[in-house]
């Protein structure tokens, strides 16, 4: 079994990888083939944390352009983030994996509140930890606060488990001619606007020497070949389009 190339993770996932085939909602079996995957990924040797998203549920961009206030849009959405990470607990937990859901919106009926050294220890016991509730701050995304947990726990990459294997150079879905980038600089990404992660979680990595590896998590067992170095992702990274 191959080591992993970083030791330390952030995987963010979307509330829409959750939902599977529905249109709303989560998908029990994604949420087992996920965790499966987690699982599969800790056997290398990684240590892992999540941040899952809340767009299945409750999109607070959507909600504030039909007329919520943005404020409140945002605070519903990161309720649903909650939701999304106690179920991907339930399904981590069917594994046998020691999980431990952290909030930084205080719920202590629910969850722990989200404290740093805390979240630290969790893994250096080798727990998997679930941060919810994005930054506990609206006008945040989800992608924002990926960013800001790996930094904050000194990870040594952020995957981001989308549903195409990598970024292309238009929507692979609609342009069959779109190409797969192997490699991206940082600056790549926020100069022609490319929509691997928003600008604020993209400038978070690169202070921070974060390379983020974007894969796709629809395909069983892509998590660990990623880790593995044998996955198909595309790495953005340093200057010069590499992981440093």
């Amino acid at each position: 079994m191959a080591s992993p190339k970083y030791k330390r993770i952030l995987l963010k996932l979307s509330g829409e990888a959750l939902m599977g085939d529905n249109a709303y909602g989560i998908d029990p079996s994604v949420i087992d083939r996920v965790a499966e995957d987690i699982s599969e990924a800790r056997d290398l040797g990684a240590e892992i944390c999540l941040v899952v998203g809340g767009g299945n549920i409750f999109r607070g961009l959507s909600a504030a352009a039909s007329g919520f206030d943005r404020a409140s849009a945002d605070y519903m959405g990161m309720l649903a983030t909650v939701m999304n990470a106690l179920a991907v607990q339930n399904g981590l937990e069917k594994q046998g994996i020691h999980t431990r859901v952290l909030s930084a919106i205080p719920m202590s009926s629910v969850c722990e509140p989200y404290i740093r050294r805390r979240a630290i220890r969790h893994m250096e016991k080798g727990r998997v930890v679930i941060f919810a509730a994005g930054t506990g701050n609206p006008f945040f995304t989800t992608d924002t606060a990926a960013a800001l947990r790996a930094a904050e726990m000194s990870c040594d990459a952020l995957l981001k488990g989308t549903q195409v294997d990598g970024v292309y150079t238009a929507d692979p879905k609609k342009d069959p001619t779109a190409e797969r980038y192997e490699s991206l600089s940082f600056m790549d990404v926020l100069r022609q606007d490319l929509q691997v992660m928003d600008a604020s979680a993209v400038s978070l990595c690169r202070e921070n020497k974060i390379p983020i590896l974007v894969f796709s998590i629809q395909s069983k067992g892509e998590l660990a070949r990623v880790l593995g170095g044998s996955g198909t992702c595309t790495i953005v990274g340093e200057e010069d389009g590499t992981n440093g």
